[in-house]
């Protein structure tokens, strides 16, 4: 887990801004304007930089706390508490915290005094709170949240979402689908269904109380007693956390339809231009266009059939040296992979191991029956193997590889059941596989320094030019398909198309109509509360176990008494 921690602090935050010149020139990133967005402003590459963001963050949180009066401004870190053990992750957090208090808290707090005390108090809250969330994630299995956990709530959902609208019965006898899914994936929070005003209201009083429920119990664990007690302050964080957050976000935005397929669309864009072609591909295609542009003389008989076999004999060497070119590639990652898997660190926990005098020492100290239950329990993997993780049956449910190809789907199944107990188990834990797999991960996605880049991309794709964004009216049904046209053609364009003819058959209107079925997954907001909602909530019982034991009154018993 060495390497899910943040990187220690070795520069100060100050430092940045004497490197901020040559980072406004050459800025590392340039996020993505949002699509089918037309009213919006510009996106600045500046309002993004290191300059820019200091700037922002000193006009908002640092206006009172000792930059009068100083030849040079101070450091960020000697004005504001830390966030993060990381500088460059607590720069990008208190520029979304300025904005958040700017323009959400001081619109109305400065009508009343202006008097900042309460931004510091607000700020010093957070930075407790980020604090000992970093200690406890930390803790987490990281690999096993992204790939088992949060994949198994998306297969819940896809299957649930198929089977509210598959009809069993003809049309007199029809089903409201929400309520199906509903019964489904019971929610309290999302009761009832709302089919009429009477109840669309009910509903959304039950979805406020959820929010406030969930803010206050993070609070109940994460606050100091002396913060605890104030319930003036409590109250205004928890309603800015459950309402302007949560239910700005998931409540109001996030669980839209239109939206999340254009949050899909970014993704893939992304994906789509860090996906360079390979050597052996350019050389394929500028040998094709070279025989392409050269034009054959004009020969008959006996020269005909020369020109032809020349032309075959150049197209065959050139396919040869291709496949021969892969072939030798994937030989040597391989060799490599085989060479270096062992060299890899382990994933199991280094206390589960067991060692000969441990063993000595349970069967000189225990009966039989009590060092067979602890050896039992030794033996029993640390971890589970990423082979058996929900990530790959949540990919052939989304995929629906069992309807459409359900030999393909056999065949996995055998390869997987085959590498996990078969000879050398090399998909077990600690295999070689598993240990290529979890290096894999780490490596590209876990990997710490990519977190500051991700925030920031998050930053200007959420607020740009470190404003919010321009209020944007719900799209019509006509644009919704639009948009999610739009999205399956962004996703169709990731697959090669020789594999495109295997899987979707012939024709680019079929594929695209193929695609886009799948992504009706995300056709209803309000099955895609439970999904939102059922993350956030997993993703805080990971981080807060003693949400799971107790509930929020017996914490706040516990910690007030």
């Amino acid at each position: 887990m060495s390497r899910l921690q943040p990187r220690l602090k070795a520069l100060a935050t100050s430092n940045v801004s004497s490197q901020s010149a040559s980072a406004t020139k050459n800025p590392h990133s340039k996020p993505e304007t949002p699509v089918s967005r037309p009213s919006a402003l510009p996106i600045s590459t500046d309002s993004v930089s290191d300059r820019a963001t200091l700037f922002l963050i000193r006009r908002t949180l640092c206006s009172q706390l000792g930059e009068k009066g100083r030849n040079t401004p101070a450091p960020i870190d000697q004005l504001l508490p830390p966030l993060t053990s990381s500088n460059e992750v607590d720069l990008q957090l208190y520029a979304f915290i300025s904005i958040i208090i700017r323009e959400f808290v001081q619109t109305w707090y400065s009508k009343i005094t202006p008097d900042q005390v309460f931004v510091e108090e607000v700020v010093k809250i957070i930075a407790h709170c980020t604090r000992a969330l970093e200690q406890r994630l930390r803790k987490v299995d990281l690999e096993s949240l992204l790939l088992d956990e949060l994949p198994e709530l998306l297969e819940v959902h896809v299957k649930a979402w198929r089977a509210s609208r598959n009809a069993l019965h003809p049309s007199p006898a029809t089903s409201n689908p929400r309520e199906i899914y509903h019964s489904l994936w019971p929610f309290p929070a999302l009761y009832p269904v709302p089919d009429d005003d009477q109840n669309t209201l009910q509903q959304m009083e039950n979805e406020s109380a959820y929010r406030q429920l969930l803010v206050q119990g993070v609070l109940s664990v994460l606050l100091p007693t002396e913060d605890l007690e104030n319930d003036c302050l409590t109250a205004l964080v928890g309603q800015i956390f459950s309402e302007m957050i949560l239910g700005g976000g998931i409540g109001a935005k996030a669980s839209e339809p239109w939206l999340l397929w254009e949050g899909i669309t970014k993704i893939a864009e992304v994906i789509q231009t860090h996906l360079p072609k390979s050597k052996a591909e350019v050389r394929i295609q500028r040998s094709n266009s070279d025989l392409g542009g050269s034009v054959p003389p004009v020969l008959t008989g006996k020269g005909t059939n020369q020109w032809s076999i020349g032309l075959s004999l150049h197209k065959m060497f050139w396919l040869v040296l291709q496949y021969g070119f892969v072939a030798f590639i994937a030989i040597r990652w391989f060799v490599v992979t085989l060479v270096t898997a062992s060299s890899l660190p382990s994933r199991k926990d280094p206390a589960k191991k067991i060692t000969g005098a441990m063993l000595a020492n349970d069967k000189a100290n225990s009966d039989l029956n009590s060092s067979e239950s602890s050896l039992a329990s030794r033996r029993a993997p640390s971890k589970q193997p990423i082979m058996t993780m929900k990530i790959w049956s949540c990919a052939s449910s989304l995929l629906d590889l069992d309807a459409r190809m359900p030999w393909l789907s056999a065949t996995l199944s055998l390869l997987q059941w085959g590498a996990i107990t078969g000879p050398g188990k090399i998909g077990d834990t600690d295999g070689m596989i598993d240990k290529i797999l979890s290096h894999a991960i780490q490596t590209h996605v876990l990997e710490p320094a990519l977190l500051p880049q991700l925030l920031r991309t998050a930053r200007a794709a959420l607020f740009p030019n470190n404003t919010p964004a321009p209020t944007r009216l719900a799209p019509s049904p006509a644009e919704q398909l639009i948009i999610r046209r739009r999205c399956a053609d962004t996703l169709l364009s990731l697959v090669p198309t020789s594999a495109q003819d295997v899987y979707f058959g012939g024709g680019i209107e079929r594929r695209v109509q193929e695609v886009e079925e799948v992504l009706n997954v995300f056709h209803d907001s309000y099955c895609n509360k439970h999904l939102l909602y059922g993350v956030v909530e997993l993703i805080l019982v990971r981080l807060l176990p003693e949400l799971a034991e107790k509930g929020v009154e017996e914490l706040l018993e516990e910690r007030l008494s």
